[in-house]
């Protein structure tokens, strides 16, 4: 199958890089540590001219020899290659966004080699709070396209990660989302604080440290909030009821849980229901099973994972920019 697309996810700390086929379909992918906040700098020659942009440099060594054997691929990108500090600032969109839409309102910068970028913009949610994403709202669309019709009514996606993303869909628009800064808040707390000091890891996951974290954050000691919770990482440990090596899987339990919690009080007040919503998760499978592992506990009873959001969202957003064509007969 000939090559129709290049499509980039491009975030803070990594870039992964697509070539996509007819219908998305994905003949190679990459994944470089090449994100905006860590570019190359090693100045090297690209399209005959020495370069030191890092933008450039990183575009280059993502994709540059599936340019060079088809020089007239597409190429769209979407993550933080679009925020302020992106190579091409690309407007958020407000809510409620329709996802489908997107590809309308893409960013176009030149790169050196003469192919275009189409960047996606990302999504802000105006209150009194604001609230941002860039790149999830690629993913969604790319779960969005799978669904069964009629399906999305009662659904919750969820993308766990540094900065976990929950999001309300409502006829193909995105109408409200949550951010937990749950990862970055995990890896703080081991490598700068004196929780960290006790853990030991490297170890295999252990789920009953990480259930017993959760539990603690659901129980009517974690009603105080994680700020007082958390100091039982530390005390457990020097009390001999936590080992060194289960210490971070309680500490990962206990903040997915107090995050999971927090998720289940405000979608029960919004939805004015003891209900809670079945859940899509997306995202890394590990990541993804401690969410679900943790979201049952938590009563949410219907959760699934979705595969390749990412490159089935770019693939869609460029088929509404004209970027690429659908064809019929298929």
């Amino acid at each position: 199958m000939l090559a129709q697309l290049i499509a980039l996810d491009w975030g803070t700390t990594s870039l992964r890089a697509y070539k996509l086929a007819e219908g998305g379909v994905v003949l190679e992918q990459r994944s470089l540590s090449s994100g905006i906040m860590q570019l190359p700098k090693t100045p090297r020659v690209i399209a005959g001219q020495t370069c030191n942009d890092g933008f450039e440099l990183a575009f280059d060594e993502a994709c540059g020899d599936w340019l060079d054997a088809q020089p007239g691929l597409p190429v769209i990108a979407c993550g933080m290659v679009g925020s302020a500090q992106g190579w091409r600032e690309a407007a958020y969109r407000d809510t409620p966004a329709n996802v489908a839409t997107l590809g309308t309102s893409l960013q176009v910068i030149r790169s050196l080699r003469g192919v275009d970028v189409h960047i996606v913009p990302g999504v802000i949610q105006r209150s009194r709070l604001p609230n941002v994403m860039r790149g999830e709202e690629t993913q969604v669309l790319g779960v969005l396209q799978n669904l069964v019709e009629g399906t999305g009514g009662d659904l919750l996606i969820g993308l766990p990660g540094s900065h976990s993303k929950w999001v309300e869909v409502t006829d193909g628009c995105i109408v409200h989302f949550d951010t937990f800064m749950t990862g970055e808040v995990f890896a703080v707390l081991s490598e700068h604080s004196i929780l960290g000091r006790t853990q030991q890891r490297g170890a295999s996951f252990d789920g009953e440290a990480f259930d017993r974290g959760v539990q603690v954050a659901l129980s009517t000691d974690g009603e105080i909030g994680p700020l007082s919770t958390l100091f039982s990482a530390r005390s457990l440990g020097l009390t001999g009821e936590l080992s060194a090596t289960a210490q971070p899987d309680y500490l990962s339990g206990l903040l997915i849980g107090h995050e999971l919690s927090a998720l289940a009080t405000v979608q029960r007040r919004r939805r004015n229901s003891v209900h809670l919503p079945s859940i899509i998760l997306i995202g890394n499978s590990q990541l993804c099973a401690r969410y679900s592992r943790a979201l049952d506990a938590c009563g949410f009873a219907r959760v699934m994972q979705a595969e390749q959001a990412t490159e089935r969202g770019l693939w869609q957003l460029a088929l509404a920019a004209g970027l690429v064509t659908q064809n019929p007969s298929r």
